[in-house]
């Protein structure tokens, strides 16, 4: 079988990267102990999350000066709670899961966009600059209603 001396060049070209990718990969898992994120994690128990605190009373918390935590449960097809207002110029951490299926929450306009897993709690920190109103969609398809799961967050 001939093989063109291009073609050669570019097959151990590949190959070379490919041993240095892989060395690459493993001296850091193995050498310097990396492990995928998991620290971060959160979890409660789906079936008992609407009975588990803080998500058995979801709304808005200050936390600090201009700084809320919010606690949010989306569920088929809505959210929990179904407006919040938040003050102008405010930080937000939102905080929310599911007891049923996996949903999205997107506030559309904003870099927030999450997926919201049954006994996961996913968390993201926004801050409000602009007042206005602010459309909360869910983004991932959760069922016949899902085209009208939807609340509203209010800025003032």
């Amino acid at each position: 079988m001939h093989i063109h001396r291009l073609e050669k060049i570019w097959l151990t070209f590949g190959i070379t990267m490919l041993a240095v990718f892989l060395g690459v990969v493993g001296v850091g898992a193995f050498a310097n102990g990396m492990q995928p994120p998991g620290e971060h994690r959160h979890t409660v128990d789906p079936e008992t999350v609407l009975k588990t605190e803080p998500f058995n009373n979801p709304g808005l918390r200050k936390i600090g000066d201009n700084e809320y935590e919010a606690y949010m449960v989306a569920f088929a097809f809505g959210y929990s709670p179904e407006k919040m207002e938040i003050p102008a110029g405010a930080t937000v951490h939102f905080h929310i899961t599911s007891p049923d299926v996996i949903h999205g929450f997107e506030i559309v306009g904003t870099n927030v966009n999450m997926m919201v897993i049954p006994g996961e709690i996913n968390h993201l920190t926004y801050k409000f600059a602009k007042p206005g109103e602010y459309l909360v969609l869910c983004n991932e398809y959760c069922g016949a209603a899902h085209e009208m799961m939807a609340t509203t967050i209010i800025v003032k």
